[in-house]
């Protein structure tokens, strides 16, 4: 079992802490590592190491700022499958969607590596007579991650890669339920040549976080979790002048029109569903049929699909080869609120049409898949972000009553279309209030060069993560006018 250390200043320390927490595996519920639960003054020295090491960073060359990233993403593509293992094991998910997120890291890296040209101004020259006029982009100094649990190194490489490559430095939280794969890429990180301070771990809880949004020092924060958390973050960040991006819940709608390719449609709304056992905030969770016969059909054809995933441990040799295996949820307590929530919509008067309670292991926290038909907008099981494989099927009469449940809806983070007529695609993408827009994909979540982020409850921010939109997050325009006389 491993006892894991924060990375401050070129250095791995065991911090000053409030004790120990154990890191599970969900699948086995066996204790795999020891992660400390630093304090807040651990979280400060990481910061004013951070601070130190900011001049000398920001002043060297953004060429040279970014070789350490090309060495990090080649150690990054050699340890593909160890990296996706270790995200099996401490988070639950299959080893294909475990292996999609190391190539998404890898792409961001890839991505910053950029940074020469994504980090260049503008100049207007006469911009007024015998002068120009200049924007160039300078780093703020240090920046700050709070990373959720369910995707322990894509998410953070939405911000990390980025920061650096703009001459920022930076101080990274690991969800303390997934601490093992950040610690990981962190070591990966100390081979690449980065100056100490640069890049610093620091292991914890919510204290780290109140450190982080109390320091002074601290320029900007990004965090990926709950609305409710996002909120709070947002608030604080703002009422002391610091940078934020705050990404919350989601409830992504998948919209079923009835020229719709049924068979491809469904294949595709399975893996958007069960992938991850719904943890995830692009995963769908509310289908929409419309009209009535589409409904039918969607209903029959999707539970029957639903039926045949196969739920178990990813890492068990026997279901290597299984294209589709579902895992379990994070923890004992969010298999708890997963089952309160199918209680919650079996009173509400929802059928509950496939029924996942009744999965039996060992071990591990599963639960199978769930289809609940019948929904109506505003049942709790629609209006809330249940994170996990439970998934609600709508009915609407026309796809303007699809627009208008996705658009009343709390959240707009992602949502789908599955149509072949280029007309009702194009009124989709430009009337669905949601920042990830799928049209015939399950799952529209933006490449590594694109930005990533929602609309409404979903985000509290105006820039979005990763590619080049971010690069904005972590520069200020300086605009400089200029005017030279002879001599």
């Amino acid at each position: 079992m491993r006892t894991l250390k924060n990375y401050i200043n070129g250095q791995w320390v065991e911090p000053e802490n409030d004790g120990w927490l154990d890191v599970e595996n969900p699948s086995t519920e066996e204790v795999i590592a020891r992660v400390p639960l630093s304090t807040m003054n651990a979280a400060n020295e990481a910061i004013s190491a951070a601070k130190e090491a900011f001049p000398a960073w920001a002043a060297t060359p953004v060429s040279r700022r970014v070789e350490p990233l090309f060495k990090l993403a080649a150690l990054i593509r050699n340890n593909e499958e160890t990296l996706a293992r270790m995200i099996a094991e401490e988070m639950g998910k299959s080893l294909p969607d475990a292996r999609a997120e190391i190539k998404r890291a890898l792409e961001n890296t890839e991505v910053a590596c950029g940074m020469p040209i994504l980090q260049q101004g503008d100049k207007v020259i006469g911009c007024a007579e015998g002068i120009d006029g200049e924007v160039i982009r300078v780093p703020l100094g240090v920046f700050a991650m709070i990373a959720p649990f369910n995707f322990p190194a894509m998410v953070p490489f939405w911000f990390i890669p980025y920061a650096l490559a703009t001459g920022n430095t930076y101080v990274c939280k690991p969800s303390e339920q997934v601490p093992c794969t950040m610690q990981l890429l962190t070591e990966f990180i100390a081979e690449c040549g980065f100056p100490p301070g640069v890049f610093n771990l620091v292991n914890g809880d919510r204290t780290v976080g109140e450190a982080f949004l109390e320091n002074p020092d601290i320029a900007g924060v990004s965090v990926v979790g709950s609305t409710k958390t996002s909120r709070i973050v947002a608030v604080r960040c703002a009422q002391t002048n610091k940078r934020f991006q705050a990404m919350g819940s989601a409830k992504n709608h998948l919209v079923v029109m009835p020229d719709a390719q049924i068979d491809k449609a469904v294949a595709n709304m399975i893996t958007s569903c069960y992938g991850c056992a719904g943890q995830r905030c692009m995963a769908s969770s509310a289908i929409i049929g419309v009209g009535d016969e589409t409904y039918r059909e969607v209903c029959a054809r999707f539970i029957e699909e639903s039926r045949k995933v196969i739920v178990g441990n990813p890492l068990d040799p026997e279901l290597a080869d299984e294209p589709m295996v579902m895992g379990p949820v994070i923890s004992a307590k969010a298999k708890a609120f997963i089952m309160d929530m199918i209680e919650q919509g079996i009173r509400e008067g929802a059928t509950l049409a496939l029924d996942g309670r009744g999965f039996v292991s060992e071990t591990g926290h599963f639960i199978g898949p769930t289809v609940f038909t019948d929904v109506k907008p505003g049942m709790a099981i629609h209006s809330t972000e249940i994170f996990g494989p439970v998934t609600v099927i709508m009915k609407a009469e026309s796809i303007d009553e699809a627009i208008s449940i996705i658009n009343e809806h709390q959240y707009g983070n992602g949502a789908s279309i599955y149509t072949q007529s280029g007309h009702h695609a194009r009124k989709f993408k430009l009337e669905a209030r949601a920042g990830m827009i799928g049209v015939n994909v399950g799952i529209p979540a933006p490449v590594a060069y694109l930005p990533f982020g929602g609309m409404k409850a979903s985000l509290f921010a105006d820039i979005k993560a990763q590619g080049k939109a971010v690069v904005r997050f972590f520069t200020d325009e300086k605009i400089v006018t200029e005017r030279f006389w002879p001599v």
